[in-house]
């Protein structure tokens, strides 16, 4: 398969999976996180970088 093949069967099958999310399966490690996430942010102790200085961050290393 080409490259524009193989994105155009994952666009398709992240279609499928996007139409019932409650089919797909969540890790309960990932329920962690967004507890923990969400807690965070509750407590006000959430830092938030606007996106740009983020991309810029993850760029540069």
């Amino acid at each position: 398969m080409t490259t524009t093949e193989k994105l155009r069967a994952m666009e398709e099958l992240w279609e499928d999976l996007a139409r019932d999310p409650a089919d797909v399966p969540v890790p309960d490690w990932h329920r962690d996180v967004l507890e923990q996430r969400q807690a965070t942010a509750a407590s006000g102790e959430a830092r938030f970088r606007p996106w740009d200085d983020a991309k810029r961050r993850l760029r540069n290393g």
